[in-house]
């Protein structure tokens, strides 16, 4: 019998929307790993994606703060009178 939610449309977007989440974290550790397991200049093959990750991460961060920042400042917004 399979578990509850596997077989609904919604669930496999749902581990789709998860696995894009991590997606930047995750190259961020792994590009720190082999950082960390290489030596000299092997090191170099991990810059360009620990630059990659960060700068997905960040301006991920930034998207949200700047949408967040919208939204408030549509929910306060006085409303207008209908007419």
């Amino acid at each position: 019998m399979p578990a509850a939610g596997v077989n609904r449309p919604g669930s496999r977007r749902a581990l789709l929307a998860v696995l894009l989440a991590l997606s930047a974290p995750l190259l961020v550790l792994v590009a720190l790993l082999v950082l960390l397991q290489r030596q000299g200049l092997d090191r170099l093959q991990a810059l360009p994606a620990l630059a990659i990750g960060t700068g997905l991460a960040v301006h991920g961060r930034l998207g949200r703060a700047r949408r967040r920042r919208a939204l408030l400042q549509a929910l306060t917004r006085p409303a207008h009178p209908p007419g």
